[in-house]
């Protein structure tokens, strides 16, 4: 069964536009509309409409589109099963995950796997404790990198847990404190990491009773740094992400203490492709020795 054209609808429903879609499937647009065009036809039924803002599902194309989807995991399980009785000399592994992990974990693991699967190819998606859980259930990843506490309806395998401290801009006055109580770091311009719905910061602040003066809300770890060393606020990062930190900032633990669980995330076990399943196993043999 040839399902590019299915393939080609699930692109162009995760980007919402046709030409996000035709340029990540190496299409011209046009190539792409004729290609949808002819779907309609064969089935005899509008799949999508477009609108200013981009494009979406019919009612009739969102009582089809999860039955393609189911097409298109299953011609994939097949190859990867004949991939698995061939010694996994294909796949690909399609994660979610957050900036520290692709910084910090990510590269090494994939380098490891590689050696032992070098025909295995890797999607990743970055995001946040939100869309991660998201992109699991859609199926745009077979597995995420989550806070447990995160996530809901979804199996979780936790990884391990790691400290997250207060970042200052260097000379602050906090930082002559050994350690930063969150009532004085509450008073402080606070520049918050948008992590979706959960973050532990906030969390940690909230059982003491404590709002931070959120100043600036953000959604990338460097730029964060970048306007801390400018003088701007101050935040909590984990520690993991400040290993590489570029800047001369002061990282110092809080009182109470701030921790990170980490944990690998995904639907249903038993319909994981080998690939993934064989790079989670992976993830999970070399947990002890990730920073």
């Amino acid at each position: 069964m040839d399902t590019r054209k299915y393939e080609a609808l699930k692109r162009i429903v995760e980007r919402g536009q046709f030409s996000k879609a035709a340029q990540d499937l190496g299409y011209t647009q046009s190539a792409l509309s004729q290609m949808m065009a002819g779907l309609e036809a064969e089935l005899g039924l509008k799949l999508i409409d477009r609108t200013r803002t981009g494009c979406r599902l019919t009612l009739e194309g969102q009582e089809l589109f999860p039955l393609m989807e189911q097409v298109l995991n299953a011609q994939r399980a097949v190859t990867e099963r004949a991939a698995a009785i061939n010694g996994l000399e294909t796949g690909v592994v399609r994660m979610g995950t957050i900036a520290s992990i692709s910084a910090h974990w990510l590269p090494g693991l994939i380098r490891s796997f590689e050696e032992q699967h070098p025909g295995v190819r890797f999607v990743i998606h970055q995001g946040d404790y939100t869309l991660i859980p998201e992109w699991i259930r859609s199926g745009l990843v077979d597995f995420g990198f989550v806070n447990p506490a995160a996530v809901t309806g979804l199996q979780t395998r936790v990884l391990k847990t790691g400290a997250m401290s207060a970042v200052l801009p260097a000379g602050h006055p906090l930082a002559r404190r050994q350690r930063v109580p969150l009532e004085e770091l509450a008073r402080e311009p606070f520049i918050l990491l948008e992590e979706g719905g959960y973050y532990e910061p906030l969390e940690a602040f909230a059982a003491c009773g404590l709002e931070p003066q959120v100043k600036f809300t953000i959604h990338d770890d460097y730029s964060i740094m970048a306007m801390v060393h400018e003088g701007l606020g101050v935040t909590v990062l984990a520690d993991l992400i400040m290993e590489k930190c570029p800047y001369p900032l002061e990282a110092r633990p809080t009182d109470p203490p701030i921790t990170r669980t980490l944990a690998l995330a995904y639907k249903d076990e038993g319909r994981l492709p080998i690939a993934a399943k064989r790079f989670m196993a992976h993830i999970e043999a070399a947990a002890d020795t990730l920073p």
